[in-house]
């Protein structure tokens, strides 16, 4: 079972590595699709943010191991398209700065809510991505293809989390878990203060 499931958060991270070659702009040929992956890629506060997802999640397991990541991803599309649709959403910046930090602080104290609870949690975080996301499309870009590309791009980024976090419980080793929490925590603060 441990094989399993380290294959699995391997083979998601593995399949990841060359997008993540192209995460800087200046690419040619780039589509709405690829601009919308490339996003939440490009941008150290979405990849963490995203990855404490999986981590979180997977930290719970049960039902909340699928329903938190889906949460975010559905709110995160719902405040993308709100985007899109021209709503100003206020302090964008410093709601996905609190939720790596806060993101963070739930990893190191191992937090357990009931599952509405943490997708609610997640649900609030997401909207200031997706809002982030809405707000940064490119003029020429079309919206739906767009939203499908930071989707799929966070859904993969939520798998890696999940993966990790599964690897770590199989291992019985919860402490590496805080751990990365703690880092995650800090490089939000970090990133905050910069």
């Amino acid at each position: 079972m441990r094989r399993s499931t380290l294959k699995i958060g391997l083979t998601a991270l593995i399949a990841m590595l060359p997008t993540l070659a192209l995460a800087h702009p200046g690419h040619d040929g780039s589509t709405s699709f690829s601009t919308g992956f490339m996003h939440p890629m490009g941008g150290l506060d979405h990849l963490l943010a995203m990855i404490a997802i999986g981590l979180w999640a997977a930290s719970m397991g049960g039902r909340a191991l699928w329903a938190v990541p889906a949460a975010f991803v559905g709110t995160m599309i719902v405040g993308g398209a709100l985007a899109m649709a021209g709503m100003r959403v206020p302090f964008v910046e410093e709601g996905i700065l609190m939720s790596v930090v806060l993101m963070g602080a739930l990893l190191i104290g191992a937090a357990r809510f009931n599952v509405m609870t943490c997708v609610a949690i997640a649900g609030v975080f997401a909207f200031f991505h997706g809002a982030a996301h809405g707000m940064e499309m490119p003029l020429n870009a079309h919206g739906a293809e767009y939203a499908l590309g930071f989707a799929l791009a966070t859904t993969l980024l939520h798998v890696v989390g999940m993966g990790l976090g599964m690897v770590l419980a199989r291992l019985e080793m919860p402490i590496i878990t805080r751990l990365t929490g703690g880092m995650i925590a800090a490089a939000g603060v970090f990133m905050a203060v910069a």
